[in-house]
């Protein structure tokens, strides 16, 4: 039986009078767009689980099967003793794959902004890892984060930002975000990260129109969540899904559709859409190895090592500051 004690931590979280503003400035602008993290309450965690499970999806399969080929030469390039500090950890579902191969590992810090989630996520590892010291932290990894102090001092804090969730972020909010994580694994540390690769349009396109509608329910359940949290007055059968791959700019490009001219209350604001507009809710970039490595040299990182799934359609790349020597 695990024993083990811990503490699930919340940093700052953002005040609903902030959400109302981020929303309302995002209802204001042209066209229309609403960041892609307002996707993750409850429910939208547990939809996106469900979307991983979906036959047209196979950003998850591709990483799963690229950390059983690989998760044991992984935790060798991040060497023992590594604090593993995850954004957006989920379910942790691919974490265990690392996990069990990391050596004497001094703590697992998952970042997670549901909290639900993140309890039954600790709760699932800790029984399977007993001796490796769990510090959840209930927060936004797109801010400034205050991690736990670490049981003893580790021989390096790693990153780790499974999934694709990079891709989310246009390049300048990309590199912003990697010189974030730069400054919070410290001189000594890395960053280990999913990447989706540049493949067959058509592949991409329907890992984001899934038959069964699952997507098309993660998307317009962001409408539900700003009618709960902030009493606005979304009709959700007003819009619709619309996921497109832009093959200029290398990126599935995700939208809601207004079905008809109508308008709604966000706050004291009255947004007012016209038929079909479209309003801007998701990115999803795509990355050759060259792009990303030049990405990642913006923010003052280099890759040292880079793993790919069998079929070569997903990539993990362990990152770190550019000009260090190996070791």
């Amino acid at each position: 039986m695990n024993t083990q004690a811990w503490d699930l931590r919340e940093d700052d979280r953002r005040p609903p009078n902030e959400l109302l503003e981020i929303v309302q400035r995002g209802l204001r602008a042209r066209p229309k767009r609403l960041p892609s993290w307002l996707f993750y309450d409850e429910r939208g965690s547990r939809l996106f689980e469900a979307i991983c499970e979906q036959p047209e999806y196979y950003l998850t399969r591709c990483e799963i099967a690229l950390l059983e080929a690989h998760a044991g030469g992984i935790a060798d390039a991040l060497g023992p003793e590594v604090r593993l500090v995850e954004y957006g950890s989920g379910s942790a579902a691919k974490t265990r794959l690392l996990l069990e191969h990391l050596r004497e590992p001094v703590a697992y810090v998952p970042v997670e902004l549901a909290a639900e989630a993140l309890r039954q996520s600790v709760q699932r590892l800790a029984g399977s890892f007993p001796r490796l010291r769990m510090q959840p932290l209930c927060a936004d990894f797109t801010r400034p984060l205050r991690l736990p102090i670490p049981p003893r001092a580790p021989r390096r804090t790693v990153l780790y930002f499974p999934g694709s969730t990079i891709g989310n972020f246009e390049a300048r909010e990309a590199v912003a975000l990697l010189r974030k994580m730069r400054g919070e694994m410290g001189d000594n540390g890395g960053i280990l990260l999913g990447v989706d690769l540049k493949k067959d349009p058509a592949a991409i396109e329907a890992a984001y129109n899934d038959a069964a509608g699952v997507t098309a329910e993660f998307t317009l359940n962001m409408l539900a969540r700003l009618n709960r949290e902030l009493g606005c007055d979304f009709d959700l059968a007003a819009f619709r899904h619309r996921a497109r791959y832009n093959r200029m700019a290398g990126r599935i490009e995700t939208f809601l559709v207004s079905r008809c001219e109508q308008q709604v209350r966000v706050g004291r604001m009255t947004a007012r859409f016209a038929a079909d507009e479209a309003m801007l809710v998701e990115y999803s970039c795509k990355y050759s190895p060259e792009d990303f490595a030049a990405l990642a040299g913006r923010a003052g990182l280099a890759v040292r090592h880079a793993w790919t799934d069998p079929q070569g359609m997903f990539g993990v790349q362990y990152l770190v500051r550019a000009g260090t020597s190996p070791g």
